[in-house]
């Protein structure tokens, strides 16, 4: 996975329009990740797939996972980013 645009722990006004990339070039986001990544799981635990159709989705999860873990840390940076600049006003005015 790579990114396009602002980085993930970027906390500017940059950060709201990161965009996660798989692996084949798609952009995704971490609504669409998380839904096709609970398909996979589905599918995986109904079983009935092939040893190679059971690897690939093995794969495709995976990619999902870090997509999302990707959106995940980017949000909690910009919440610590956020917190820490209220916290120096706070300081500033005290």
């Amino acid at each position: 996975m790579t990114e396009a645009g602002a980085g993930a722990a970027d906390a500017g006004a940059g950060a709201a329009t990161t965009v996660a990339v798989t692996a084949s070039g798609a952009a995704i986001g971490y609504e669409q990740a998380r839904d096709e990544l609970i398909d996979v799981v589905r599918r995986l635990e109904a079983g009935g797939t092939t040893l190679e159709e059971s690897l690939a989705l093995w794969e495709r999860g995976e990619e999902l996972a870090k997509v999302c873990r990707h959106w995940l840390e980017g949000a909690r940076a910009r919440l610590d980013a956020s917190l820490a600049q209220e916290r120096e006003s706070s300081d500033q005015e005290g």
